[in-house]
């Protein structure tokens, strides 16, 4: 079982979001099963030269985008357990960001997903699945169905996309990816790439892939609804058969409290060697050092999506709880400066870091005593899992992977691992911090949660053996096909 996954980041080569987190994990957990994965990346100026230094040339071929004839070089290196391969070219990789080019994206990941089929005849043998990432990878299965549906060795290629965030779709101009595929009308109606007068990567991948997965079962629901469908939800209904919620795990060994280097103390489910972790951080962000003051913290993109509209008005009612906040990220300008300004008003009770800082975010998951995920939606969402893992109880918001993770916590059975709220309301966001913070203060309660919590395991083996099931089922219906042509 040949697998290989195509997709535009991966820890601990490059890194903007999630996304880079899953393809550095699950590879891992699926050739541990015995699948053999490959992963195909851009080769970005972005990646660290220590481990760019490490890939070996293994030749190279041409990409055609309409009338541009490009170069594709391939390197390969193994980095921690994972095969990786690295298509090299210095036009379109070697800037500084990965994203945020406006159009000059379409062309960037049109070249990406030709270059990457062409670079198979470079291999020792084709896959049996290439598995795409999003829509800077959506238009692999097009290609696949299209241009190099007749090309000996391509056609029994099976292909698996499964969208991250539906929020992101590779939205351009009909004439710019028209030109760039060399593509006539037919592909630009509304059952194919079409998109309200534009045309959508992510639909490409949608309509063109053999199974479409995302990344939890409330997710996969959920977009298929008006409300968080992008527009797409007729789509993703129409495919509702294709469709699977796989939940997203976290890497157990990368994020392990008791092996951590970044902590000021090692632990696992000692909340006394917690303690210190609590301490230092507190330190570190100029927060009164007190251990009976609970510890809010918050690590995230600051944007309208991971809800900070309802934080921000909650605030002014949770800074009058015996409460300290935390929060690492970077995103929107005006929630920066309103977090700016709050800190200023408030401190010694909130701290605010900007920018991402992977060491001081370790150290909040560990020295915090809750973790806030205010989401008005969350296709998945790993804080909440990482938060788990270093024994930090999650308030989340009831939706995506954060309602398949967190178990509200049932005062009187004593089962459930955190506190979650329905409605998008600060006045829902307040009541229910107020509601986690009063039963942390209890004893008796902190170690039914924190016990609970322990329990669960959020690594990646259930959710690497739904996807080695799912290969598995389209390698069985490839030798269908093929026993049909043979036939």
């Amino acid at each position: 079982m040949r697998v290989l996954f195509a997709a535009s980041e991966a820890v601990p080569l490059v890194k903007t979001g999630g996304l880079a987190d899953v393809i550095g994990a699950l590879p891992k957990a699926l050739t541990e099963r015995g699948v053999d994965v490959t992963v195909l990346l851009p080769k970005y100026g972005e990646i660290p030269a220590d481990i760019a230094a490490k890939a070996a040339y293994r030749g190279y071929t041409f990409a055609q985008l309409g009338w541009r004839r490009q170069y594709c070089g391939l390197f390969e290196l193994r980095e921690n357990g994972i095969r990786f391969l690295l298509l090299d070219n210095e036009y379109y990789f070697k800037r500084g960001y990965l994203y945020g080019y406006g159009e000059e994206d379409a062309e960037r990941f049109a070249f990406f997903c030709v270059a990457a089929l062409e670079c198979l005849e470079l291999l020792d043998g084709m896959p049996d699945v290439i598995h795409c990432h999003d829509w800077q990878t959506g238009l692999i299965p097009l290609l696949l169905r299209t241009r190099y549906a007749n090309r000996p060795g391509y056609r029994d290629i099976r292909t698996v996309f499964t969208i991250h965030n539906l929020q992101y779709q590779g939205v351009f101009a009909r004439s710019l990816l028209q030109d760039l595929l060399s593509a006539g009308d037919d592909l630009f109606t509304p059952d194919r790439l079409e998109f309200y007068g534009a045309a959508s990567c992510m639909k490409a991948g949608l309509k063109f892939a053999d199974k479409l997965t995302t990344v939890s079962p409330t997710y996969a629901r959920e977009i298929q609804t008006p409300e968080w469908g992008e527009k797409l939800d007729g789509v993703l209904r129409e495919r509702s058969g294709d469709l699977r919620g796989i939940l997203n795990g976290i890497d157990t060994a990368e994020y392990d409290p008791m092996r951590d280097p970044h902590l000021a103390v090692n632990y696992r489910d000692s909340m006394e060697q917690k303690k210190p972790n609590k301490a230092a951080l507190q330190r570190e962000l100029g927060l009164a050092e007190d251990d009976g003051i609970p510890l809010i913290g918050i690590v995230s993109r600051l944007v309208g999506q991971k809800g900070f509209d309802l934080l921000a008005e909650a605030l002014p009612g949770l800074m009058e709880e015996q409460a300290q906040l935390a929060i690492l990220g970077s995103g929107d300008p005006a929630i920066e400066a309103a977090l700016r300004d709050a800190a200023c008003r408030h401190s010694g009770r909130l701290a605010v870091r900007f920018g991402f800082n992977e060491g001081l975010a370790r150290r909040i998951y560990a020295g915090s005593d809750l973790y806030l995920m205010p989401s008005r939606f969350e296709p998945c969402g790993l804080s909440q899992m990482i938060a788990l893992r270093y024994r930090t109880v999650p308030i989340v918001r009831e939706t995506g992977g954060l309602r398949d993770t967190v178990e509200p916590y049932n005062e009187y059975t004593g089962e459930g691992n955190g506190f979650s709220f329905g409605p998008p309301t600060a006045h829902d966001l307040l009541y229910t911090v107020r509601r986690a913070l009063g039963f942390w203060r209890n004893p008796e309660h902190r170690a039914a949660l924190l016990a609970n919590g322990a329990k669960r395991d959020y690594g990646w083996n259930a959710s690497a053996r739904e996807y080695e099931r799912l290969y598995r089922e389209l390698a069985g219906q490839r030798e269908q096909t093929a026993g049909r042509t043979d036939a």
